[in-house]
């Protein structure tokens, strides 16, 4: 993946985010970097040594950091692609589940991607699939339900 001088989604449209797994703007968060690609997004993440659950192995919590956060982007911009919309919608995650497939190693960069699996089944709200590889073979694999707010929720403004 080239997008290291790119402008990932987030920057995009959320530079001011404080999320600590997404947020441009938290120093001490994972800001990861999610990109567009054939059928949804994907990103890349290279853990720190402060990542790890145990010597060698990244923390699971991280892990699941990672997948809802990627999901989410990934659920807010099918909406927009969908709707026809100029900016995403600010989504939440409503549920989500992380199956943890084998041990991740620290070292190897971890390659997420995230797809809707049906973007015209609900209006508001969208299931997105997620799975991590690192080392060539896949980690942890996911599926959320995320939900555009409307006005008056607590996260509604939460990207400008």
């Amino acid at each position: 993946m080239d997008n290291y001088l790119k402008e990932s989604i987030q920057e995009k449209y959320a530079k001011e985010s404080i999320c600590f797994g997404c947020g441009p703007s938290n120093d001490e968060g994972l800001k990861i970097r999610s990109f567009r690609s054939e059928n949804g997004l994907i990103m890349e993440f290279t853990p720190l040594e402060k990542h790890q659950a145990f010597p060698g192995m990244i923390n699971g919590g991280i892990i699941g950091t990672i997948l809802d956060c990627h999901g989410n982007w990934a659920a807010a911009i099918s909406i927009m692609d969908r709707d026809g919309l100029q900016e995403p919608p600010c989504t939440v995650t409503a549920s989500y589940s992380v199956a943890l497939k084998r041990p991740t190693p620290f070292g190897p960069k971890m390659i997420v991607h995230a797809w809707a699996e049906n973007p015209s089944e609900w209006n508001d709200r969208i299931r997105i699939k997620m799975r991590m590889e690192c080392g060539g073979k896949i980690c942890a694999e996911g599926e959320g339900l995320f939900v555009a707010v409307k006005d008056g929720h607590p996260a509604y403004h939460r990207w400008s």
